[in-house]
């Protein structure tokens, strides 16, 4: 996660508390404003975000730029969808990003996404071969 510094520098964010293990404030959003809560600490850096009108959720695009401003460019982040009977929803529309500080974050491999820019063929089957290796599973 950024310094306090970093994340104050940011236009976007006005920032209106802030402690030892994190803050609170008013974001602006391209195309609306709302609240961002942010913290580390039990071995994890989270944000969350809410939009000011509740008829809002913050798009792909929103949460990007909300990794954009509290996290770095080398840190992996991740949005939450756990077992049903884990939900909590405190507050409508509110969205959140976790990285975990205390281990590497588990990521499944690009290539069970999609092709990466300027990614060949060939380059693109040794990384599924490769995955599916690491699985323990036959390709």
């Amino acid at each position: 996660m950024k310094t306090l510094e970093e994340i104050k520098s940011c236009k976007r964010i006005a920032v209106a508390m802030s402690t030892f293990d994190g803050g609170s404030g008013t974001i602006h959003m391209p195309t609306w404003n709302g609240s961002v809560i942010w913290s580390n600490g039990a071995g994890w850096d989270h944000v969350s975000i809410s939009p000011e009108k509740l008829r809002i959720t913050p798009s792909w695009d929103d949460m990007c730029l909300l990794k954009d401003i509290f996290f770095n460019d080398d840190e992996a982040v991740i949005q939450i969808h756990p077992p049903k009977n884990e939900y909590v929803n405190n507050m409508p529309n509110c969205l959140h990003l976790w990285r975990c500080t205390y281990r590497e974050m588990i990521m499944p491999p690009s290539c069970l996404v999609g092709v990466k820019k300027g990614q060949s063929m060939a380059e693109l089957d040794r990384e599924i071969r490769a995955a599916y290796e690491l699985a323990g599973e036959e390709y």
